[in-house]
């Protein structure tokens, strides 16, 4: 019997101790993920953590992408039976408060990327709503994402160069998210199926003046939206008068229209007007202009090496950099992007990202085969 710190607080779901998941199956986890970016589009930057109870292992990413260079730290260790135990190596992730302040330090190490920086939260949490998917025989995803926008305050250091990150002027959001998730080496197990489905995803947070919103959603290749997400949510000055649970927060219910126009030969965005709309009539309109542009594979997204869930030993890192201007955008790799946008809704302007991961044939997007452009 595993007994850990959990086991004191009165969380329990089933009658095993915390660090025994209810769930057996091996593509369980349960990740800390987190962005930031400056207002003036000079910086992006991520940060991943999961733990992966039934695999054993504990890996975690930072990326940043700055003057046209994107930069990757990748870590990975054997799981403890502590599901507290956040570091990996020089990695360390600390809960300062629960649904408040985090804080992430990455002491000096042999790959040359540092940082110290914390997030502080300015809204209350949106849940998200369970994320279901299915082959034609097993259950591929079954997971829960809550979102809690914020600001970001401390340092980064690259090769030497150092980035000031000013809390005023450093917008974030952090995402948790757990349940099941194909992660890990691919299962091979029982008679051949044909496992690959076209996913198209793209997901919208925004932080406007006194509000924030967030919109995703999930499509199949004729445009259905299987999933969705909308809320609008108030910004508070003050971190100590946020209510988890915000009582002004709205959760919109209908679809999100869209249209992108994409850039040739990649299947990334250039310009894009949304339209949030809800099951009452009310609807909200938001054009963006994206900037930067981060591979997600710097935070373990279908990276050929460094990808979730691996096995990489008792415990490694490695840093990796490359020109964003070289990356061949229709690489298996390099699909999944977030690019930092100005969005304008009105007289509004705001600042966030747009996330894209497109894989497989779309009839509104004009691709006709897993991996060709626009």
């Amino acid at each position: 019997m595993m007994i850990s710190k959990l086991d004191d607080y009165p969380v329990h779901q089933t009658a095993e101790p915390i660090a025994l998941t209810a769930s057996s199956d091996r593509f369980t986890y349960d990740r800390f993920w987190y962005n930031g970016h400056a207002k003036d589009g000079s910086f992006y930057f991520g940060i991943g953590l999961c733990r992966y109870p039934n695999l054993g292992i504990v890996d975690c990413s930072f990326s940043v992408v700055v003057d046209g260079r994107q930069y990757a730290f990748h870590g990975s260790r054997r799981a403890s039976a502590e599901p507290t135990d956040l570091d990996v190596g020089p990695f360390k992730l600390s809960i300062l408060e629960p649904m408040g302040r985090h804080r992430l330090v990455i002491e000096a190490n042999e790959t040359n990327i540092e940082c110290d920086l914390v997030f502080t939260p300015k809204t209350g949490v949106i849940p998200e709503g369970r994320q279901t998917l299915r082959n034609e025989r097993h259950l591929v995803m079954d997971a829960t994402r809550i979102d809690q926008f914020g600001g970001w305050q401390g340092t980064i250091r690259i090769e030497g160069r150092e980035i000031a990150v000013d809390g005023d002027n450093a917008f974030g959001l952090k995402d948790r998210s757990w349940g099941i998730r194909p992660v890990g080496a691919p299962y091979e197990g029982g008679a051949p199926i044909n496992s690959f489905q076209p996913l198209h995803f793209m997901w919208l947070p925004i932080h406007w003046q006194d509000r924030c919103t967030l919109a995703g959603w999930f499509e199949d290749e004729g445009g259905y939206q299987w999933h969705t997400d909308q809320a609008i949510v108030p910004i508070h000055s003050k971190p100590e008068s946020i209510e988890i649970n915000d009582p002004e927060m709205q959760l919109w219910q209908g679809c999100v229209g869209h249209q992108v126009k994409l850039k040739p030969g990649t299947r990334q965005a250039l310009s894009g007007t949304f339209r949030m709309n809800n099951k009452d009539g009310e609807h909200l309109d938001i054009t963006i202009e994206p900037a930067l542009v981060h591979r997600m594979k710097g935070l373990g997204y279908m990276h050929p090496e460094w990808g979730h869930g691996k096995w990489q030993g008792e415990l490694a890192i490695a840093g990796e950099s490359w020109n964003c201007d070289d990356a061949d955008p229709l690489a298996l790799e390099n699909i999944h992007i977030q690019q930092t946008v100005i969005a304008r809704c009105g007289n509004e302007v705001g600042y966030g990202v747009l996330e894209q991961l497109h894989i497989g044939p779309h009839q509104g997007h004009g691709f006709k085969d897993w991996f060709d452009g626009a």
